[in-house]
Protein backbone atom coordinates (compact mmCIF):
# COMPACT_ATOMS: atom_id res chain seq x y z
CA UNK A 1 0.00 0.00 0.00
CA UNK A 2 1.17 3.51 -0.80
CA UNK A 3 2.30 5.71 1.96
CA UNK A 4 0.03 8.21 3.15
CA UNK A 5 0.85 11.82 2.44
CA UNK A 6 0.17 12.78 5.72
CA UNK A 7 2.64 9.91 7.11
CA UNK A 8 5.31 11.13 4.78
CA UNK A 9 8.99 12.32 5.95
CA UNK A 10 9.70 15.93 4.84
CA UNK A 11 12.26 16.98 3.15
CA UNK A 12 13.96 18.89 5.25
CA UNK A 13 13.51 17.36 8.38
CA UNK A 14 16.95 15.63 8.54
CA UNK A 15 18.52 16.63 11.94
CA UNK A 16 15.96 19.17 12.47
CA UNK A 17 16.65 18.84 16.53
CA UNK A 18 20.40 19.84 15.42
CA UNK A 19 19.46 22.48 14.35
CA UNK A 20 19.00 26.35 15.91
CA UNK A 21 16.05 27.36 17.38
CA UNK A 22 15.59 30.00 14.78
CA UNK A 23 16.02 27.82 11.87
CA UNK A 24 13.44 25.07 13.44
CA UNK A 25 10.82 27.99 13.41
CA UNK A 26 11.10 28.97 10.40
CA UNK A 27 10.82 25.72 9.15
CA UNK A 28 7.72 24.93 10.88
CA UNK A 29 6.19 28.44 9.46
CA UNK A 30 6.79 27.63 6.28
CA UNK A 31 4.99 24.25 6.88
CA UNK A 32 2.04 25.81 8.21
CA UNK A 33 2.19 28.53 5.34
CA UNK A 34 2.66 25.60 2.71
CA UNK A 35 -0.36 24.14 4.08
CA UNK A 36 -2.52 26.48 4.00
CA UNK A 37 -1.51 27.62 0.59
CA UNK A 38 -2.88 23.65 -0.43
CA UNK A 39 -7.11 24.85 0.34
CA UNK A 40 -7.01 26.57 -2.56
CA UNK A 41 -7.09 23.37 -4.74
CA UNK A 42 -10.23 22.93 -2.34
CA UNK A 43 -12.56 25.85 -3.23
CA UNK A 44 -14.74 24.24 -6.10
CA UNK A 45 -15.62 21.36 -3.23
CA UNK A 46 -15.79 23.83 -0.31
CA UNK A 47 -18.14 26.10 -1.96
CA UNK A 48 -20.38 22.83 -2.73
CA UNK A 49 -20.62 21.48 0.67
CA UNK A 50 -21.44 25.32 1.93
CA UNK A 51 -24.16 24.89 -0.25
CA UNK A 52 -25.38 21.27 0.92
CA UNK A 53 -24.46 22.72 4.77
CA UNK A 54 -26.99 26.01 4.51
CA UNK A 55 -29.81 24.00 2.35
CA UNK A 56 -29.42 21.57 5.31
CA UNK A 57 -30.35 24.57 7.56
CA UNK A 58 -32.42 26.08 5.50
CA UNK A 59 -35.11 23.24 5.23
CA UNK A 60 -34.60 22.89 9.36
CA UNK A 61 -32.21 20.09 9.79
CA UNK A 62 -28.95 20.24 11.60
CA UNK A 63 -25.14 20.30 10.99
CA UNK A 64 -23.63 16.91 12.97
CA UNK A 65 -19.73 17.47 12.63
CA UNK A 66 -17.89 14.06 13.16
CA UNK A 67 -13.85 13.73 14.31
CA UNK A 68 -11.38 12.22 16.23
CA UNK A 69 -8.43 14.14 17.75
CA UNK A 70 -7.00 17.53 16.49
CA UNK A 71 -9.72 16.89 13.82
CA UNK A 72 -12.31 17.06 16.28
CA UNK A 73 -10.78 20.36 18.01
CA UNK A 74 -11.11 21.52 14.70
CA UNK A 75 -14.55 20.49 14.21
CA UNK A 76 -15.37 22.02 17.55
CA UNK A 77 -13.58 25.38 17.06
CA UNK A 78 -15.82 25.45 14.02
CA UNK A 79 -18.79 24.56 15.34
CA UNK A 80 -18.99 26.29 18.67
CA UNK A 81 -18.15 29.85 17.15
CA UNK A 82 -21.22 29.64 14.59
CA UNK A 83 -24.28 30.34 17.15
CA UNK A 84 -22.31 33.79 18.30
CA UNK A 85 -21.10 34.59 14.96
CA UNK A 86 -23.40 34.17 12.34
CA UNK A 87 -26.80 33.74 14.87
CA UNK A 88 -27.44 30.06 13.93
CA UNK A 89 -29.39 28.41 17.00
CA UNK A 90 -27.37 25.66 19.43
CA UNK A 91 -29.35 22.96 18.89
CA UNK A 92 -29.12 22.77 15.10
CA UNK A 93 -25.16 22.13 15.55
CA UNK A 94 -24.14 18.82 17.38
CA UNK A 95 -20.65 17.80 17.40
CA UNK A 96 -19.49 14.00 17.67
CA UNK A 97 -15.86 14.03 18.91
CA UNK A 98 -14.28 10.67 19.67
CA UNK A 99 -14.18 10.10 23.31
CA UNK A 100 -16.58 12.30 24.26
CA UNK A 101 -16.50 15.49 26.35
CA UNK A 102 -13.61 13.82 28.46
CA UNK A 103 -11.57 14.20 25.07
CA UNK A 104 -11.23 17.61 25.37
CA UNK A 105 -9.14 17.45 28.69
CA UNK A 106 -6.82 13.95 28.23
CA UNK A 107 -7.19 13.16 24.56
CA UNK A 108 -6.57 9.49 24.54
CA UNK A 109 -5.59 7.60 21.00
CA UNK A 110 -8.15 4.93 21.37
CA UNK A 111 -11.25 6.28 21.08
CA UNK A 112 -10.87 7.60 16.98
CA UNK A 113 -11.02 3.73 16.63
CA UNK A 114 -14.59 3.22 18.17
CA UNK A 115 -16.48 3.00 15.38
CA UNK A 116 -19.92 1.62 17.44
CA UNK A 117 -19.53 4.73 19.59
CA UNK A 118 -19.71 6.99 16.43
CA UNK A 119 -22.93 4.34 14.96
CA UNK A 120 -24.42 4.80 18.57
CA UNK A 121 -24.33 8.20 19.02
CA UNK A 122 -25.37 8.75 15.34
CA UNK A 123 -28.20 7.07 16.31
CA UNK A 124 -28.85 8.99 19.34
CA UNK A 125 -29.51 11.90 17.75
CA UNK A 126 -32.37 9.97 15.31
CA UNK A 127 -30.78 11.77 11.67
CA UNK A 128 -33.17 12.81 9.04
CA UNK A 129 -32.50 13.52 5.27
CA UNK A 130 -32.48 17.31 6.43
CA UNK A 131 -29.57 16.70 8.76
CA UNK A 132 -25.65 17.00 7.40
CA UNK A 133 -22.89 15.10 9.10
CA UNK A 134 -19.60 16.86 8.54
CA UNK A 135 -16.87 14.50 9.09
CA UNK A 136 -13.38 15.38 8.99
CA UNK A 137 -9.99 12.85 9.31
CA UNK A 138 -6.41 13.72 8.17
CA UNK A 139 -5.71 10.51 6.95
CA UNK A 140 -8.99 9.71 5.37
CA UNK A 141 -9.25 5.79 7.17
CA UNK A 142 -10.30 7.09 11.24
CA UNK A 143 -13.09 4.51 12.04
CA UNK A 144 -15.08 7.13 13.89
CA UNK A 145 -16.00 9.46 11.50
CA UNK A 146 -16.24 7.13 9.04
CA UNK A 147 -18.67 4.96 11.19
CA UNK A 148 -20.68 8.19 11.90
CA UNK A 149 -21.02 8.57 8.12
CA UNK A 150 -21.97 4.96 7.34
CA UNK A 151 -24.72 5.64 10.07
CA UNK A 152 -26.16 9.08 9.19
CA UNK A 153 -26.33 8.53 5.36
CA UNK A 154 -28.19 4.59 5.98
CA UNK A 155 -30.51 7.20 7.99
CA UNK A 156 -31.10 9.44 4.85
CA UNK A 157 -29.29 12.48 5.99
CA UNK A 158 -26.48 14.46 3.72
CA UNK A 159 -22.51 13.80 4.31
CA UNK A 160 -19.37 16.12 3.77
CA UNK A 161 -16.21 15.02 3.87
CA UNK A 162 -12.60 16.38 4.43
CA UNK A 163 -9.38 14.53 4.98
CA UNK A 164 -6.20 15.41 3.55
CA UNK A 165 -5.12 11.99 1.32
CA UNK A 166 -6.66 12.28 -2.05
CA UNK A 167 -7.32 8.02 -1.53
CA UNK A 168 -9.31 8.43 1.61
CA UNK A 169 -11.82 5.89 1.71
CA UNK A 170 -14.02 8.40 3.49
CA UNK A 171 -14.53 10.09 0.25
CA UNK A 172 -16.05 7.27 -1.24
CA UNK A 173 -18.87 7.74 1.42
CA UNK A 174 -20.03 11.18 1.04
CA UNK A 175 -22.27 13.60 -0.87
CA UNK A 176 -19.31 16.05 -1.07
CA UNK A 177 -15.59 14.97 -0.48
CA UNK A 178 -13.23 18.07 0.40
CA UNK A 179 -9.23 16.74 -0.63
CA UNK A 180 -6.95 19.38 1.47
CA UNK A 181 -3.38 18.27 0.13
CA UNK A 182 -1.16 19.32 2.54
CA UNK A 183 2.24 18.52 1.86
CA UNK A 184 4.46 16.27 4.21
CA UNK A 185 4.32 17.29 8.31
CA UNK A 186 7.44 18.94 9.17
CA UNK A 187 7.32 16.38 12.06
CA UNK A 188 6.18 13.27 10.58
CA UNK A 189 2.46 12.02 11.05
CA UNK A 190 1.83 15.14 13.52
CA UNK A 191 -1.42 16.08 11.52
CA UNK A 192 -2.35 18.81 14.57
CA UNK A 193 -0.12 20.57 12.16
CA UNK A 194 -0.20 21.50 8.85
CA UNK A 195 -3.46 18.95 8.45
CA UNK A 196 -4.84 20.44 10.96
CA UNK A 197 -4.17 23.59 9.94
CA UNK A 198 -5.79 23.71 6.28
CA UNK A 199 -8.76 21.92 8.03
CA UNK A 200 -9.45 25.11 10.37
CA UNK A 201 -9.21 27.31 7.34
CA UNK A 202 -11.46 25.10 5.14
CA UNK A 203 -13.92 25.39 7.61
CA UNK A 204 -14.00 28.27 8.33
CA UNK A 205 -14.44 28.84 4.52
CA UNK A 206 -17.01 26.16 4.52
CA UNK A 207 -19.29 28.07 7.35
CA UNK A 208 -18.71 31.22 6.24
CA UNK A 209 -20.10 31.17 2.63
CA UNK A 210 -23.20 28.89 4.29
CA UNK A 211 -23.72 31.96 6.54
CA UNK A 212 -23.92 34.23 3.28
CA UNK A 213 -25.68 31.80 1.37
CA UNK A 214 -28.21 31.64 4.27
CA UNK A 215 -28.27 35.77 4.30
CA UNK A 216 -26.83 36.56 7.90
CA UNK A 217 -24.01 38.38 6.20
CA UNK A 218 -24.52 41.62 4.20
CA UNK A 219 -21.91 43.63 2.88
CA UNK A 220 -19.16 42.34 5.22
CA UNK A 221 -21.31 42.27 8.16
CA UNK A 222 -22.34 39.50 10.38
CA UNK A 223 -26.22 41.12 10.84
CA UNK A 224 -27.58 37.54 12.24
CA UNK A 225 -25.90 38.28 15.71
CA UNK A 226 -27.94 38.92 18.84
CA UNK A 227 -25.89 41.30 21.11
CA UNK A 228 -25.56 39.52 24.74
CA UNK A 229 -22.01 41.19 26.02
CA UNK A 230 -20.60 44.64 25.50
CA UNK A 231 -18.57 44.09 22.76
CA UNK A 232 -21.02 42.44 21.08
CA UNK A 233 -23.35 45.72 21.35
CA UNK A 234 -20.89 47.99 20.08
CA UNK A 235 -20.40 45.57 17.19
CA UNK A 236 -24.20 45.28 16.74
CA UNK A 237 -24.65 49.71 17.10
CA UNK A 238 -22.18 50.02 14.53
CA UNK A 239 -23.28 47.79 11.96
CA UNK A 240 -26.81 48.93 12.07
CA UNK A 241 -25.27 52.13 12.09
CA UNK A 242 -23.56 51.03 8.63
CA UNK A 243 -26.01 49.33 6.97
CA UNK A 244 -29.24 51.60 7.47
CA UNK A 245 -26.83 54.57 7.41
CA UNK A 246 -27.97 56.69 10.84
CA UNK A 247 -26.82 57.78 13.69
CA UNK A 248 -25.19 55.60 16.84
CA UNK A 249 -27.61 56.91 18.68
CA UNK A 250 -30.72 55.88 16.53
CA UNK A 251 -28.56 52.51 16.27
CA UNK A 252 -28.42 52.09 19.89
CA UNK A 253 -32.46 52.91 20.11
CA UNK A 254 -33.31 50.70 17.05
CA UNK A 255 -31.20 47.96 18.99
CA UNK A 256 -33.25 48.68 22.09
CA UNK A 257 -36.20 47.45 20.62
CA UNK A 258 -35.51 44.51 18.89
CA UNK A 259 -33.37 42.86 21.94
CA UNK A 260 -30.25 43.50 20.54
CA UNK A 261 -31.00 41.61 17.43
CA UNK A 262 -28.99 43.14 14.22
CA UNK A 263 -31.48 42.57 11.09
CA UNK A 264 -34.84 43.66 12.77
CA UNK A 265 -32.99 46.67 13.98
CA UNK A 266 -31.70 47.82 10.76
CA UNK A 267 -35.44 48.03 9.29
CA UNK A 268 -36.87 49.41 12.55
CA UNK A 269 -33.56 52.07 12.15
CA UNK A 270 -35.26 52.53 8.62
CA UNK A 271 -38.88 53.61 9.79
CA UNK A 272 -40.82 50.26 10.21
CA UNK A 273 -43.15 50.69 12.97
CA UNK A 274 -42.10 48.08 15.45
CA UNK A 275 -40.43 44.81 16.32
CA UNK A 276 -43.39 42.91 14.94
CA UNK A 277 -43.43 44.64 11.47
CA UNK A 278 -39.66 44.25 11.20
CA UNK A 279 -39.39 40.50 12.13
CA UNK A 280 -42.93 40.08 9.65
CA UNK A 281 -40.55 41.49 7.08
CA UNK A 282 -37.60 39.18 7.51
CA UNK A 283 -39.49 35.91 7.52
CA UNK A 284 -41.46 37.23 4.31
CA UNK A 285 -37.75 36.87 3.08
CA UNK A 286 -36.24 33.83 4.71
CA UNK A 287 -34.59 36.42 7.11
CA UNK A 288 -32.10 37.58 4.24
CA UNK A 289 -31.91 41.40 5.15
CA UNK A 290 -31.13 42.26 1.53
CA UNK A 291 -34.14 40.95 0.35
CA UNK A 292 -35.77 42.54 3.21
CA UNK A 293 -34.76 46.11 2.50
CA UNK A 294 -35.20 45.45 -1.31
CA UNK A 295 -39.49 44.72 -0.48
CA UNK A 296 -39.14 47.92 1.95
CA UNK A 297 -38.01 50.09 -0.85
CA UNK A 298 -40.74 48.58 -3.76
Amino acid sequence: MAEKQTEKHHEQAAGLDLRADADILTLLAAGQAEAARAVTAAIPAIAKAAELAAASLRDGGRLIYAAAGSSGLMALADALELPGTYGIAGERIVVLLAGGAAALTDMKGGPEDDGDAAHAAILALEPGINDCVIALTASGQTPYPIAAVKAAKAAGARAIGIANNADAALFGLVDVPVCLPTPPEVIAGSTRMGAGTAQKIALNMLSTLMAVRLGHVHDGFMVNLVADNTKLRGRARGIVAAVAQVSDEAAAEALDVSGGAVKPAVLIALGLADLRAATALLDAHGGNLRQALAARRD
